[in-house]
């Protein structure tokens, strides 16, 4: 049996980053709009943005500088945009926090197959997978540009693991759960305690749901993978 792992806001924290970022960027903007305002045109953008520049801080950078000149009718100005780019940053350079009882729970689990499977900007994520501490503990390490159904099928054929052997573990339905199970894996969703818009989900779902990593080792007993 090979488990899979999320790395943002599953191993380390991630959105809450993003989330302080973006009041920050509310209140650059406040002249112009209130804070749902600035949020929605933000989302909208990124959303439209997503085909051409994916995920990751570079893509979510100049589709606040986009919105901070849509909402501004072109009346931001030099110093602001340069603010928004130190924003930017100032994510990029944020250090790598692991999530509490990450490294126990990857040492108690040393003796099954662990791949790291995480979306976003490879260079980024590549110097947060390195910065970690953990790249040694996974078997495979995987940056794809999104999370669905052919992404994790092309991921496993790569490295010859049947979607019946495998078992996702993170944080996002959308992107961590719900693809594999539909390719006939399975999947635990370890829920972080803030999520972006994009990565919500209101459907029903059957996969367990644990509070915290620490309670994985206990399941996967529970699921004889051992």
């Amino acid at each position: 049996m090979i488990i899979g792992f999320d790395a943002d806001d599953t191993l380390w924290h991630n959105e809450d980053g993003f989330q302080a970022s973006q009041r920050e960027f509310e209140a650059l903007l406040a002249e112009w709009g209130d804070a749902d305002t600035i949020e929605d045109r933000l989302f909208e953008i990124e959303m439209r943005n997503m085909p051409r520049y994916g995920y990751g801080v570079k893509a979510h950078t100049l589709s606040m500088i986009e919105t901070a000149i849509a909402v501004s009718d072109g009346q931001a100005n030099a110093a602001l945009i340069a603010g928004i780019i130190d924003m930017g940053h100032a994510l990029l350079d944020r250090p790598v926090e692991l999530l509490d009882g990450v490294v126990e729970v990857l040492d108690e689990l040393a003796n099954l197959t662990l791949m790291l499977i995480t979306k976003g900007d490879l260079y980024h994520q590549l110097a947060r997978i390195d910065a970690s501490g953990l790249k040694e503990r996974f078997w495979q390490t995987e940056v794809v540009a999104h999370k669905d159904v052919a992404t994790y099928r092309r991921v496993l054929g790569l490295h010859g693991v049947e979607p019946e052997r495998f078992v996702m573990v993170g944080n996002s339905l959308p992107s961590d759960v719900l693809p594999v199970m539909a390719l006939g894996g399975r999947a635990v969703h370890v829920p972080y305690h803030v999520t972006w818009s994009h990565e919500q989900h209101t459907g029903d779902h059957d996969a367990p749901v644990i509070e915290s990593l620490s309670d994985l080792p206990a399941l996967l007993t529970d699921w004889s993978i051992r």
